[in-house]
């Protein structure tokens, strides 16, 4: 499992000129799920992202989470993060997940953040997707396969 985590002011995605998520303050994560992720491995992700303590405190130190801020969350599938560009310039995807397990395990996501972020909007799994945020600081942080090694 791969994800990137943008703390933004603001974010949204587009399917064919139509807004399908839109969020305030908070995090856009993209998502990617790799072909031997799981449910378990999910729930580790989905708690070390809600309680990353990147937010502002009153002195300006990043202590704050998600929760802290009453912040939201939008979640956009994107099976690229696991692009293999080790050989040639074609990137290879056939560490990602395959679409079935992949957008099942994609929606267990979501379901589990809604048990504690009360605002968690999402793309649509598979789709052309546009995806516009203002990026705050700008911070990105990124969960990988390193994380729990």
């Amino acid at each position: 499992m791969k994800l990137v985590i943008q703390r933004v002011n603001h974010a949204e995605v587009k399917v064919d000129g139509e807004i399908v998520g839109k969020i305030g303050k908070g995090f856009l994560v993209l998502v990617g799920i790799g072909h031997e992720d799981t449910k378990e491995i999910a729930d580790r992700y989905l708690k070390k992202m809600i309680g990353l303590r990147i937010f502002e405190d009153e002195e300006g130190k990043t202590n704050k989470s998600l929760s802290d801020v009453n912040g939201e969350l939008l979640m956009v599938s994107q099976f690229t993060l696991y692009a293999n560009c080790r050989k040639g310039n074609r990137p290879s995807f056939i560490e990602a997940g395959n679409p079935d397990m992949a957008n099942a395990l994609y929606e267990y996501m979501l379901a589990e953040a809604r048990k504690s972020v009360p605002v968690v909007e999402k793309g649509v799994f598979g789709a052309d997707m546009k995806v516009s945020l203002e990026n705050d600081g700008p911070f990105t942080v990124i969960l990988d396969e390193n994380l729990f090694a």
